[in-house]
């Protein structure tokens, strides 16, 4: 849809009653990057406008003062402006007051225009050719190009933020929380989508910052970590068990022995030869569990020291 189609979508839609605000138009200043600004009673008809584009796909000026869209786009001439096309008036006494909205036509020394904050409301008015300060055009602004789940999950895992979970193109729970995650690191509205605006910022930020007592701690309750600990230490103790096992008769046999051929007679046999190795295979399982268990556990507290992992 084009800019102008979506506006054309807004017509009826009002600011709320009384003190009350329309969530619409609320979220009409998060689109544009003003997510601080509460109540619709604050001027939002650069906010409307800002609001069509960026969901058509094209980069606004993201401000809230109308006359911010004279550097806008191309120039066009009135006698040559088209539906869709933005319309920029002078408003009230001040040189940065001004309105904004979309070309509709031209009616003698009218123009008709679809806008928002007129008389509180989206809808079609006249304002006089007089207070015309411009037309525009998109012309020299490229369509913003948005990235897709799959493009984002990947990327936010790129810059540490592991609590997006699987690259798997879903747009789940934990997606959103680490676009949540990224947007409040970045100061960007806090509204859980893919726009141009993330899409910017993710192509330009920075990863992630550990915080130091994290890159220099341990994680805290791990399974993992407790797991490999204990198997570290049975490790430890069959290791010596086995090497005790293997000694212990060895010095025996040494001070029963009478000679040292009688010794070497007893070890020919290939029965004896597997029976002595026992201890030491059983030394080699029980250190080979020390080398993976030591792994597992190293591992885990990598992760955490990288943020990947709570």
């Amino acid at each position: 849809m084009t800019p102008f189609e979506i506006a054309q979508g807004y017509i009826g839609t009002t600011e709320g009653p009384g003190p009350e605000d329309n969530p619409a138009i609320v979220e009409m200043y998060a689109s544009v990057g003003h997510d601080w600004v509460e109540h619709d009673s604050v001027a939002w008809c650069a906010a409307f406008v800002g609001h069509c584009l960026e969901k058509a796909g094209l980069k606004s000026t993201r401000r809230l003062n109308a006359r911010s869209y004279l550097d806008w786009g191309i120039p066009v001439d009135l006698v040559e402006a088209q539906p869709g096309d933005i319309v920029v008036f002078s408003r009230g006494s001040k040189s940065w007051q001004g309105h904004v909205g979309f070309f509709v036509k031209t009616t003698g020394a009218m123009i008709e225009v679809l806008g928002g904050n007129q008389s509180d409301a989206v809808n079609i008015q006249r304002y006089a050719k007089s207070r015309l300060l411009g037309v525009r055009r998109a012309g020299n602004v490229a369509p913003a190009v948005t990235l897709s789940v799959h493009e984002v999950q990947a990327r936010l895992k790129v810059l540490g933020y592991h609590e997006v979970g699987q690259v798997d193109g879903k747009f789940g729970p934990r997606t959103r929380a680490a676009i949540l995650a990224f947007r409040d690191e970045v100061g960007l509205p806090l509204v859980p989508i893919i726009d141009v605006a993330l899409t910017e910022a993710l192509a330009s930020a920075e990863p992630r910052p550990v915080a130091p007592e994290r890159a220099a701690g341990v994680p805290e309750g791990s399974r993992i970590v407790t797991a490999a600990n204990a198997q570290v230490g049975l490790g430890v103790l069959g290791a010596a068990a086995s090497v005790a096992a293997q000694i212990t008769p060895a010095l025996n046999q040494a001070e029963e022995a009478r000679d040292t051929a009688e010794r070497v007679l007893d070890l020919v046999g290939l029965a004896d030869a597997v029976q002595a190795a026992l201890p030491w295979i059983g030394a080699a399982v029980f250190i080979g569990v020390i080398f993976y268990a030591l792994k597992a556990r190293n591992a885990r507290i990598e992760d955490h020291r990288s943020g990947k992992t709570p």
